[in-house]
């Protein structure tokens, strides 16, 4: 990781403590060099991803910082997994503030190392630098698929079927009970409920294990970061056609059915709120069964929830047959 000599001595303690026991990939250098050089696997193209958090803004001040390293690193492997793209590293660029316990940096080291081994993504490099305002991490993530073979957003066709991996709505939920824990009573949340809308909040789990198998199947594809309607219209708009889900259809986990049903309305966050981090993928009919089969075989549960059609445009539908609106469609920084 490159030195800055505002911090001095002080930086390199920490990039040897805590981050160049990280580095174990060949084509990190041992953290000796201000660069990393990599040669993706013969016949592959690299596929690159970069994605950050903001402490304050994507992540509470509170968070556990391993909780937080581990967030902004699945961030990005799900967008790799999306491509249909194996991990091949990651360069890490972190600004702290000056009075930053190091019992922090430990614990964000610890959980950035169990997550690069858990997901085979090693550290290759990265920045450290000081900063007057929130933590900041920022990630850029390389990845690999064979030659030609990355699944795009804007390659779904008409006559496709819609899937999902996982369950939605989860993570908008569990960010709402973070801000206001009475929720828990108001939507008859039990134990195990509120625990996994809690979790899903704080730690992504990206669907690396079917990348291969979105590859064989998957005629175009995206992660669902920023809600289901807003990036299901983002790929409608990339590949040039129209769809429709129908709400009915899309997988709720048991809390989030809860919650829905305390509160209906609370359909509109579900679908809206973001950071769900599961797969939305389109494919031909016979192809939806074999996918299916082969995501349970990883442990990964996909839903058909709608279908591609020629034209243009992308709507919910409710299980009436009516296109539900809106009043903000996805999740926007701006």
């Amino acid at each position: 990781m490159a030195d800055d000599t505002s911090l001095g001595s002080a930086e390199d303690r920490l990039i040897a403590r805590y981050f160049k026991p990280l580095a174990t990939h060949p084509a990190a250098l041992g953290f000796n060099d201000d660069a990393a050089a990599i040669k993706p696997p013969p016949g592959c193209d690299l596929v690159l991803k970069t994605d950050g958090v903001i402490v304050g803004v994507h992540v509470f001040p509170d968070d556990p910082p391993a909780a937080i390293a581990q967030k902004a690193l699945r961030m990005n492997l799900s967008d790799l997994a999306a491509k249909g793209a194996s991990p091949l590293g990651f360069l890490l660029s972190i600004a702290l503030p000056k009075d930053m316990p190091e019992s922090w940096v430990a614990q964000f080291a610890e959980g950035l190392s169990a997550d690069a081994e858990r997901f085979g993504c090693p550290l290759l490099g990265g920045d450290t630098d000081r900063t007057p305002g929130p933590i900041a991490v920022n990630i850029f993530a390389f990845g690999t698929v064979p030659h030609g073979r990355m699944v795009l957003r804007g390659g779904a066709k008409a006559g496709d079927r819609i899937v999902v991996t996982g369950s939605i709505g989860d993570a908008a939920l569990g960010l709402a009970l973070r801000r206001d824990p009475s929720l828990r009573a108001r939507w008859r949340l039990d134990q195990q409920g509120h625990d996994h809308l809690a979790g899903r909040y704080l730690l992504p789990q990206p669907r690396n294990a079917i990348a291969e198998v979105l590859r064989e199947h998957a005629s175009g594809a995206m992660d669902i970061s920023d809600g289901l309607a807003g990036d299901f219209a983002k790929l409608c708009r990339a590949s040039g056609v129209a769809g429709e889900i129908e709400v009915a259809r899309v997988p709720l986990s048991d809390g989030a059915r809860s919650a829905v049903a305390a509160e209906p309305a609370l359909i509109e966050t579900v679908l809206t709120g973001g950071d769900d981090y599961e797969i939305l993928a389109t494919m031909p009919p016979v192809k939806v069964e074999p996918f299916r089969q082969a995501a349970a075989a990883v442990g990964v549960a996909v839903t058909e929830i709608g279908a591609i059609a020629a034209g243009e445009g992308a709507c919910l539908l409710d299980q009436n047959g009516n296109a539900l609106g809106f009043s903000r469609p996805s999740y926007s920084h701006f």
